[in-house]
């Protein structure tokens, strides 16, 4: 099972040029899995059937782990064994009629315009740190990318001149998103007061990363989600948030103000129109406001 669970991850690697965090959360699944096997005296993929797989789901849900977390297991594990079968190490896919559970409906998280211009609001320390978390948290905003587009991306990844950013996502895909006057400036601000740049060209030094841990290495996911909850804490907005919560933000605003629903997938990077209504909410303002506008007898007089 090792061995097969390792040929698997070069595999999603090479082969389906999946991306990095999924590529974890495939490879973390199979080794919970494996764990759950020698568990139960059972090493060799070809001695995993239906039933054993429905045992490992047993224990998820007494552990009490999320339906959507089930869900993603139980993908990691049909790729798994498609693979084996391709492969010609077992005879049959065991995990194809597996059902997953159904996940449970929510409304994202996202922030009300006066909270984002709270947390825009914040104090900034005027050096390099709080210019690049101002830089940010404006960005995040702006181009509602995800937290991993982020940290992916170069200097040479943002063309000032057009306004524009060449965004990484999902399986290496690429894509060009829009950036707002203020992101920019923040962006110009940070980058001009790196210590390489002694206030320089922007242009001097375009293939190092565009933010930057106080080493001067390429800033991680957790690191971002820290100075978030750094500044969610000062703006006294009371309630903690998560970077996504941005994108959120980001994507429910351009809704609200009418946007189309394409273009937002588009800036977003979804494949599926159904994802891009998930990642999306209308506020009930915006919704009683088109009802008044458009119903017949929205404003009709009532009859006692």
């Amino acid at each position: 099972m090792k061995d097969a669970v390792r040929d698997f991850g070069i595999h999603i690697d090479v082969e389906r040029n999946l991306s990095y965090h999924t590529r974890r959360n495939y490879l973390s699944d199979l080794r919970q899995f494996r764990e759950f096997l020698l568990k139960n005296g059972v090493d060799k993929p070809s001695d995993v059937d239906q039933t054993v797989i429905r045992a490992f789901l047993a224990s998820l849900y007494r552990s009490k782990v999320k339906k959507v977390t089930i869900s993603r297991k139980v993908a990691s594990l049909r790729a798994f064994f498609k693979f084996l079968l391709r492969e010609g190490k077992i005879g049959y896919n065991p995990a194809q009629m597996v059902q997953a559970p159904k996940a449970d409906k929510y409304l994202p998280s996202f922030l009300s315009i006066d909270e984002m211009f709270s947390l825009l609001r914040v104090k900034f320390k005027p050096d390099v740190s709080g210019m690049r978390d101002r830089a940010i948290i404006e960005f995040l905003y702006s181009a509602g990318v995800r937290v991993g587009e982020l940290t992916g991306l170069n200097v040479a990844d943002i063309d000032f001149s057009n306004s524009l950013v060449k965004v990484r996502g999902k399986g290496r895909k690429e894509r060009i998103v829009p950036v707002g006057g203020p992101a920019l400036s923040a962006l110009k601000d940070y980058i001009g007061s790196r210590p390489e740049a002694g206030g320089g060209n922007v242009g001097s030094y375009s293939g190092s990363p565009l933010f930057l841990n106080m080493s001067g290495s390429r800033l991680t996911p957790r690191s971002v989600r820290r100075i978030i909850d750094k500044y969610i804490k000062l703006s006294g907005i009371g309630r903690k948030i998560s970077p996504h919560t941005l994108r959120h933000t980001f994507a429910t605003h351009l809704m609200d103000a009418g946007a189309d629903l394409r273009v937002i997938q588009e800036l977003l990077g979804h494949e599926s129109l159904s994802t891009t209504q998930k990642y999306t909410s209308v506020s009930v303002t915006r919704l009683m406001e088109i009802y008044d506008r458009s119903h017949p007898r929205a404003k009709g007089e009532q009859k006692s």
